[in-house]
């Protein structure tokens, strides 16, 4: 039993060495969870403005609740994996509930990313 002590991939590289970029992941959870950000304003609308209908709201404020808590976990690999600092990375994580600051901030962070990557 002389075998490598790690699973290894087609390529030769061990599953200890693959290492994915966390950026792609956030930014679909940047737009999820802006798209059901948005949902979630409007089924407020409906649930407490003149149609007085809470059943959209009662199905879209869960799963923004959960996409939100997905979205965190996403901000907290970009962060951890790029080695972000600062202020700007509470305002990453806090743009999930403001409505259109997901994709403001997914921009921000796609051109962050990007110039991190021409500076190496």
């Amino acid at each position: 039993m002389g075998g490598p002590s790690h699973d290894v991939t087609r390529h030769g590289a061990t599953l200890v060495d693959v290492q994915r970029d966390a950026l792609p992941f956030y930014r679909v959870m940047a737009y999820v969870t802006g798209v059901f950000l948005l949902l979630l304003c409007v089924a407020i609308y409906l649930r407490y403005g003149p149609p007085d209908e809470p059943g959209m709201s009662a199905v879209v404020s869960p799963i923004h609740g959960w996409l939100y808590v997905v979205y965190l976990v996403a901000v907290g690999l970009l962060v951890y994996q790029r080695g972000w600092r600062g202020l700007h990375v509470l305002l990453i994580a806090l743009a999930g509930t403001v409505p259109f600051a997901s994709f403001v901030a997914e921009r921000f962070v796609v051109k962050k990313a990007r110039e991190g990557e021409r500076i190496r």
